[in-house]
């Protein structure tokens, strides 16, 4: 049985004061009540830790011994619950987001800005991978938000399209593009630097694909960063998406949609049983104001 923290306050209120009644009126109880709470933890430990001497209450040598450890404890509790005050209060918190490359880079950190914004005191990392990785770790509660390109599927997920993100072609400066934008026949006679794996990369895949033709790009790369300056010198075409090109610098390359579009939806997904806190509602509330 545990240590009562009632009992070991009375207790060092009584050793402090040097009387039953003067604890008793410290703490707002009843004379009676204070004796009861000594004699409790008495009992708990099986020793005296009050005796009288005249007129005064003085803690036995053993509760000279008990005062120094009952402090650190009423200490340590008090410092536990002030630690606490922030979450009750709603003004502080954590979130642990899982992501792919271009979420993380281009979208997420807008959002985690305007919710650090309405939260100051929220604590938020990011754990980059590819999909399959990130619902894994979302699985094991290691996450609490996955935010990932679209479809995602798990019985066990709740997941909720909050963004849809055209992927565009992208050239080599000065590249003829076709009126009206690059079909697929188009797009498979060019060199191909593709973004390897993931759910991007298989709607590009079917946006190419043609009967009884494998989709061989000349390069794939884990990083679309890497990709968009292998373009801009002149290695080749991709197919990127269009958030990871708001801010390319002028001139490097030339980008245009697609022939038909080619759009991908972004999701957030989160345990169905998941407790939603303010910070992660907040962070939920922010990627849905996203706007691109």
């Amino acid at each position: 049985m545990a240590l009562n923290l009632d009992q070991l306050a009375t207790f060092v209120n009584v050793a402090d004061l040097g009387s039953f009644t003067a604890a008793a009126d410290k703490e707002g109880l009843t004379q009676p009540a204070v004796s009861l709470q000594v004699k409790g933890l008495e009992q708990r430990l099986g020793v005296r830790l009050i005796e009288r001497v005249g007129r005064r209450a003085q803690p036995t040598a053993a509760g000279l011994d008990l005062l120094a450890h009952a402090r650190r404890l009423l200490q340590e509790s008090a410092a536990a619950e002030e630690a606490m005050l922030p979450y009750r209060d709603g003004a502080s918190g954590r979130v642990r987001i899982g992501s792919g490359g271009t979420a993380s880079i281009h979208l997420l950190p807008r959002a985690i800005a305007a919710a650090r914004k309405r939260m100051p005191g929220l604590e938020i990392t990011v754990r980059i991978g590819d999909a399959d990785d990130v619902l894994r770790d979302l699985e094991d509660n290691s996450l609490d938000i996955a935010v990932i390109a679209l479809p995602a599927s798990g019985r066990n997920f709740e997941i909720e399209p909050f963004y849809e993100e055209e992927l565009l072609a992208v050239a080599p400066a000065g590249s003829l593009i076709p009126e009206g934008g690059p079909d697929a026949a188009f797009m498979r006679d060019r060199t191909l630097l593709l973004y390897e794996g993931g759910n991007t990369r298989r709607a590009i895949d079917g946006w190419l694909a043609a009967p009884n033709t494998r989709i061989r790009p000349a390069m794939e790369f884990g990083s679309i960063e890497a990709i968009k300056e292998l373009v801009a010198v002149g290695l080749g075409w991709s197919i990127l998406p269009g958030l990871a090109l708001k801010r390319e610098r002028a001139g490097l390359v030339t980008t245009s949609s697609l022939n038909p579009r080619l759009t991908r939806r972004l999701g957030m997904v989160l345990r169905r049983d998941k407790h939603l806190t303010r910070g992660l509602r907040e962070m939920m509330k922010c990627l849905r104001e996203f706007k691109g």
